[in-house]
C-alpha cells in the first residue's frame, strides 16, 4: 500500500498466491510487472501513431464476433489491430485464471479497448472528463448485482507512464456524498428501460452509482482537496482493479490496452466488500431492485 488511507497495492503477484483476491476486493490495485505481451514487427506501428478514427474515445471490440469499432488504417492494419485486441482479451482471461483462480469460470468478458490518445489532452465535458476522480458506472447499461473488473496494460513504446490519481476508500467517499443524492424511482427506471434508453431496468444501486459518478466529477473542491495519491504505471506493467470500488482519475499517458469484465457479487470471495453491500450498510437497508 502506498498509504494507510489510499487503496493502492503494487503487488508482486505469484500465480494462485493467497491474498490477491482479498486485496482486490478490499479496494487495492494489483500491479503485475513481468507479464509478457510482445508485439511483432507489424504491430509496432500501433504504438507509433494512433490507429483511431477520433469519433470515440477508444478503439474497441465487443461480443463473440469481436467487431472492431472506431479504428483507422488500411484493411490489413484494421484486421491486425482487431487480432491484437482479441489476443489481449485472451491475455486478460489467462491472467484471471492464473492469478485469481477463485474467479475461474465466474467472470464474463465485455469490451476490449485500444487507447492511443493522451487522456489529459482531450477536450471533454466535465461528465466525460476522466481526469477527474470517479467510480465507474454505465448510464445505458445497468449492472445491478455485478462488479466491474478491469485489466489495463501500458503499451507505450517511449517510456511514458500511465498516470493515475487514486482516492480515498469507497465507504468514506459514500458517507460524504450519499446524503446529497436524489432518491430512486423504480417507475422512472422502468420507463427508461421501456423506452430502450437503458438496456435493462436500473436498480437503486445503478441509480446511486451514476449519481456518485457525477457528484464526484462535479465537485471541484473534493477533486482538489480529498485524500488522494498519484500512481504511475510503467510501460510493460499490467494493473487490475474493481473500478466500481476504487476512485480513480486518468491523468496522462498514451497507448494502453484495457479489458472490462463482470463478476457477480455472489461470486466474490467476500460479497460484503462490494459497493452494493457498502451502500446498503450506509443507508441502513437493502437496496431496491
Amino acid at each position: 500500500m502506498i498509504s494507510p488511507v489510499l487503496p493502492v497495492s503494487r503487488t508482486e503477484a505469484v500465480p494462485g498466491a493467497p491474498g490477491l483476491v482479498e486485496a482486490l476486493e478490499s479496494g487495492s490495485v494489483l500491479v503485475f510487472r513481468d507479464l509478457d505481451f510482445p508485439f511483432d514487427a507489424f504491430e509496432q506501428r500501433f504504438v507509433e501513431r494512433p490507429f483511431a478514427d477520433g469519433k470515440a474515445k477508444n478503439v474497441s471490440i465487443r461480443g463473440e464476433s469481436a467487431e472492431l469499432r472506431g479504428a483507422a488504417g488500411s484493411e490489413e492494419e484494421q484486421a491486425r489491430l482487431r487480432a491484437l485486441l482479441v489476443r489481449y482479451r485472451r491475455f486478460a482471461e489467462s491472467l484471471i485464471e492464473t492469478y485469481l483462480p477463485a474467479y475461474r469460470g465466474k467472470v464474463s468478458l465485455a469490451g476490449t479497448s485500444y487507447r492511443p490518445f493522451d487522456v489529459d489532452k482531450r477536450k471533454l465535458s466535465w461528465r466525460r472528463d476522466d481526469t477527474r476522480m470517479h467510480v465507474d458506472a454505465f448510464p445505458s447499461n445497468p449492472i445491478g448485482e455485478k462488479r466491474i473488473l478491469r485489466i489495463f496494460r501500458n503499451i507505450n513504446a517511449e517510456g511514458q507512464p500511465r498516470h493515475w490519481r487514486v482516492g480515498e476508500d469507497f465507504g468514506s467517499m459514500a458517507e460524504k456524498f450519499l446524503p446529497k443524492l436524489p432518491g430512486y424511482s423504480g417507475l422512472s427506471a422502468s420507463v427508461l428501460a421501456a423506452l430502450k434508453i437503458t438496456k435493462a431496468k436500473r436498480s437503486e444501486y445503478d441509480h446511486l452509482m451514476l449519481h456518485l459518478h457525477d457528484a464526484l466529477k462535479r465537485d471541484l473542491d473534493y477533486q482538489a482537496n480529498a485524500p488522494q495519491a498519484d500512481v504511475n504505471f510503467q510501460p510493460g506493467e499490467t494493473w487490475v482493479t474493481f473500478s466500481d470500488l476504487v476512485m480513480h482519475g486518468a491523468m496522462g499517458g498514451r497507448y494502453m490496452l484495457e479489458q472490462t469484465a463482470y463478476l457477480a457479487v455472489a461470486d466474490q470471495a467476500d460479497p460484503e466488500t462490494s459497493p452494493q453491500r457498502i451502500l446498503a450498510r450506509k443507508l441502513g437497508r437493502p437496496l431496491r431492485h
